[in-house]
C-alpha cells in the first residue's frame, strides 16, 4: 500500500445543476484536466471519483456529480446517484452560475443541513460576469450559505476556496484509533494472519495493513505470524504481548491458542468500533438468537470481490448461523454501494468490517436501520458470538457481554 486508502480521505463532493461549472472547478483546484467539460449539458452522468492530495487538505477524494436538475428516465436515476454521494460526502461544494431560478439549490441546501454535511457555495464563472459581487451577495442571502466567486478561467479564488475547504474539514478526532488506544510505546502486539486461498497474492489485505500502521505510529512493535505458528511464537517472545489481533475466520485455534491473561480481538472487531459503532453491533448480535424459521437476514459487504467455495458472508456466516438456529434462515446479499434504501424486509444486518467505506457512510447505514428499527451487527461480532468467544473478544474495549 503506498497510497491512503481510498476510504481514509477526505471527500469532498461538488453539486449543482446542468453546466454550472462542476467539472470544470474540478478541473481548476486540481490543475489538472481530470473531468470531462462540455457545453451539453449532462456531460457527468455517474459518479466520477479523483482521489489526489490537494494543499492544504492532504489526501481527498474530489466527486464529481450529475446535475441536480437531470430530466428523463436515466436523469433521475444520475440525480439518485448524485444524492447518494451526500452519505459518504465530508464537505459539499454547491456550484451556482445562474441565479435565476434557485429552486434546486436550495433542495441541496436543505440535504446538506439534514445529513449534518459541512458546506460551501461558489458563484462560478466570474470572468464571463462583470457584476458578480451583486450575486454573491444575493446568493448568500438567499441561500444562507458561505459564498465564494471564482472563475475556472483565471483561476481567480480558486486558492481561496481551497483555503476554506481546509477549515470546513470536520473534526472526526484525531483520537479515532485502530488499535493505538489500546496499547503503549514498546508493546508487542501479535497479528494473526491466515495466509488461505481466499488471501490476496503478494499482499496483506487492507486491515492489515492499517493496523500495523497504527501499532507502527503508537512506537509499539508488529509481530506478524499465521494462525498454526503462534503458540509458538508466543512462547518465543520473551514477554507477554499486549494484544493478540486475528482474522476473524482463525478465532476459534487462536482462542484456544492465546493464553487466558492475554487480550484477545479480530480485525473486524477493531474495524467495527473504527469504522462504525461497536456498541450497536455488540447489541444487534444480540438479535440471532431471536430469529425464527423463515426470518430474512442481509449480508452486506462493502467491496466487492471473487468469492471462494468457502466465502465468508456467502457460504460460512449462513452456515453457523443455521447451525446454531437450528432451522433454516433466507439469506440475501448486497455488495459495493448497493445498499438498500428499504430494510425493513429483514430482522438482521450483518455488515463486513467496512474498511473500503468511509466512516461517516459507514454510520448513515447504522443509522438507517435504526431508524427502520432494524438491527445491525458485524462480521467480526457475529463470528465471535457463534464460536462464543465474544465476551473475551469485546474485554479489551471494556464491553461485558453474557450469552
Amino acid at each position: 500500500m503506498n497510497t491512503t486508502p481510498r476510504s481514509e480521505r477526505l471527500h469532498i463532493a461538488i453539486f449543482g445543476k446542468r453546466n454550472a461549472g462542476k467539472s470544470s472547478l474540478i478541473n481548476a483546484i486540481t490543475n489538472q484536466p481530470i473531468a470531462i467539460v462540455s457545453e451539453t449539458p449532462g456531460t457527468t452522468t455517474d459518479p466520477v471519483y479523483k482521489s489526489m492530495e490537494i494543499l492544504p487538505l492532504g489526501p481527498v477524494v474530489l466527486i464529481d456529480t450529475a446535475g441536480i436538475d437531470d430530466v428523463g428516465e436515466l436523469g433521475k436515476l444520475r440525480v439518485e446517484k448524485t444524492l447518494e454521494v451526500l452519505n459518504k460526502t465530508d464537505i459539499a461544494i454547491l456550484v451556482v452560475s445562474d441565479i435565476d431560478d434557485l429552486t434546486y439549490e436550495k433542495q441541496l441546501v436543505k440535504l446538506f443541513d439534514e445529513k449534518k454535511v459541512p458546506k460551501i457555495g461558489v458563484l462560478n464563472k466570474i470572468d464571463k460576469d462583470p457584476g458578480y459581487k451583486e450575486k454573491l451577495s444575493f446568493l448568500q442571502q438567499s441561500l444562507g450559505i458561505p459564498f465564494l466567486a471564482v472563475s475556472c478561467v483565471t483561476l481567480k479564488g480558486i486558492d481561496e476556496l481551497k483555503s476554506s475547504l481546509a477549515k470546513l474539514v470536520p473534526d472526526v478526532g484525531e483520537d479515532l484509533r485502530i488499535v493505538g488506544d489500546l496499547i503503549n510505546p514498546g508493546d508487542f502486539v501479535v497479528l494473526v494472519v491466515p495466509i488461505d486461498k481466499a488471501a490476496p497474492k503478494g499482499r496483506l489485505i487492507l486491515p492489515q495493513q492499517q493496523t500495523i500502521r497504527d501499532i507502527l505510529d503508537s512506537d509499539a512493535i508488529a509481530i506478524v505470524t499465521k494462525e498454526y505458528e503462534l503458540k509458538e511464537t508466543i512462547e518465543n517472545l520473551g514477554k507477554k504481548p499486549a494484544i493478540v489481533i486475528t482474522d476473524s475466520q482463525a478465532f476459534l485455534k487462536v482462542d484456544a491458542d492465546t493464553p487466558p491473561d492475554i487480550p484477545l480481538t479480530s480485525f473486524s472487531i477493531l474495524f467495527a468500533r473504527y469504522k462504525g459503532d461497536l456498541v450497536e453491533f455488540v447489541e444487534g448480535v444480540k438479535k440471532i438468537k431471536e430469529l425464527k424459521p423463515g426470518d430474512t437476514v442481509l449480508i452486506a459487504e462493502a467491496c466487492t470481490h471473487h468469492r471462494q467455495a468457502d466465502d465468508i458472508g456467502t457460504v460460512k456466516i449462513p452456515r453457523w448461523l443455521r447451525q446454531i438456529a437450528g432451522f433454516d434462515i433466507n439469506f440475501e446479499w448486497v455488495s459495493g454501494y448497493n445498499y438498500p434504501k428499504d430494510l425493513t424486509k429483514y430482522k438482521l444486518i450483518i455488515h463486513c468490517g467496512g474498511c473500503m467505506i468511509t466512516r461517516r457512510e459507514m454510520l448513515f447505514r447504522i443509522e438507517l436501520a435504526k431508524q427502520q428499527g432494524v438491527p445491525i451487527t458485524n462480521y467480526g461480532v457475529t463470528i465471535a458470538y457463534v464460536h462464543g468467544i465474544l465476551p473475551r473478544a469485546l474485554k479489551p474495549f471494556g464491553i461485558e457481554f453474557e450469552y
